[in-house]
This record gives structure tokens, sequence and C-alpha cells, in this order.
């Protein structure tokens, strides 16, 4: 397959206002993506904005950024968009879609995504990690995946929920946003209107679910940072603070 790297992000977040723009260490969080993406090394990379200040920033870092519609309900729908700027040819068939607020993701999680897509019958995969908190297992903000282990941590997704689920002795599995698109699912989903659970649940990868599509997810060892708050970006901060040198 053929992949492309795609970024959604926009300036909408009310918790931490301008969040793809937030200073961490001298460069803006959208910048610390692309750089995880592009450590990747799967294909190329793109931020897809509404924002001229995003897109200065990315070009600013050495990136690539496509400016979009501002009118798209989901990042899907822009990644949708951006993709037919950037490809109107249909050479990449293969999207992942890494969102703009993951500035520790490990870049060997996006290839584990993309991993998945080597069995023809997937149309979307996915990431997981079991739950360790035992907060996190009744936290509604902690969406979870339901689904049928396949071995080598590969599942098979049966549903996604906020509720505690499944029932019974067993492990959790914390859903993580990143995806890994066909090109023609991608284009299917966003024709598609907002399913009832999806709506229900407010879980968008749920429309894929009802409409049919295989959903794979491949477990992986660490939910990385998603950055919602000021406090989170406190954290990646934390996180991402260079080395101390040594001195003799």
């Amino acid at each position: 397959m053929n992949p492309i790297v795609l970024i959604p992000a926009r300036l909408a977040a009310t918790r931490l206002p301008d969040k793809p723009l937030a200073d961490i260490h001298g460069v803006p969080m959208i910048a610390h993506v692309l750089r995880r993406a592009q450590e990747a090394d799967i294909g190329p990379v793109a931020v897809a904005t509404d924002t001229p200040a995003i897109a200065e920033a990315v070009e600013a870092a050495g990136g690539r950024a496509v400016m979009t519609r501002a009118d798209h309900p989901s990042g899907s729908d822009r990644i949708h968009e951006a993709l037919g700027l950037l490809d109107p040819e249909g050479r990449h068939d293969l999207i992942l879609n890494v969102q703009g607020d993951l500035p520790t993701l490990d870049p060997a999680a996006i290839r584990a995504a993309a991993a998945l897509m080597a069995a023809e019958e997937v149309a979307l995969g996915t990431l997981v990690a079991e739950i360790v908190r035992e907060e996190e297992r009744t936290a509604s903000q902690v969406v979870k995946m339901v689904g049928s282990p396949l071995g080598g941590g590969r599942h098979r997704a049966l549903y996604f929920t906020r509720a505690t689920a499944p029932w019974g002795e067993g492990p959790l599995y914390h859903h993580i946003g990143l995806y890994a698109w066909r090109r023609a699912a991608l284009a299917a989903f966003v024709a598609l209107p907002p399913s009832p659970l999806e709506r229900r649940e407010k879980l968008e990868q749920l429309r894929a679910l009802e409409a049919g599509m295989r959903v794979d997810a491949q477990e992986v060892a660490v939910v990385p940072l998603g950055v919602d708050t000021p406090e989170d970006l406190e954290r990646a901060r934390a996180m991402l603070a260079p080395p101390r040198r040594a001195f003799p």
C-alpha cells in the first residue's frame, strides 16, 4: 500500500484555547506532532487545517499544510477533503489520521496502525491499550473497545463505548483515537450520516461498525498523552523536556 499521514488541526478547543499553537519548549504543539509523524517514516505527512496561523506554524517547522473548509464536523471529514486536494489522482490508498493533540505519540504506534491494513478485509485500523488504572475502568471519558482477540495483541473490534465493558473478569481496553483508513472506506464513511449509536455514545467510529465495516485494533503498551487542558499541557512539557547537560 502507499500510505500518507494526515493530521487534522483547528483552533476550536475551549478548555485550552489555541491548542495546536501551544508552546512546548519553544515549538508549537502541532510541530511536535508533525515530527512524531515524520519519524514514523511510512509516507508523506501533511497537516489539514482551516486556520492560517496553524498552516504558518507547520510551514515554519518545515512541514506541509493544506487549507480546508471551516465547516467540517469531524477530523475524518477534514482529512478527506485534504486528501482530495493533495492527491486527486488517488495514488495514496492508505490514510493515517493522527490527532493534532498527541505531541508525545510514539512513532511506532503509527506504524502499528498501518500494519493492521495488510489484511485486505480490514477497512479501518486503530489502537488500544490495556487499562491499568482502576478509576479509568468506569470513567466515561475513557472510551473502551470491546473486541475478539485474534492473537499477537490484535483484536477485531465489535463495539466502542463510554461504559464499563465487557462485563466480567478480564482486561478492559482503552481506545486510542488514531486511525488507518483504506481510501475507499474513508470516502464511504464521510458520505454516511451520523449513525444512531454514534449519536448516542458520541463516538464517530461506531458509524463504521454500524455500516458493516471491519475494524481491527492493535494493542500497544502506552496510551499517548492527549492534550486537552492546561494541566495536560504542563505534563507534555515535562515529558518532552530536553535532558539536562552534565557538567564535570
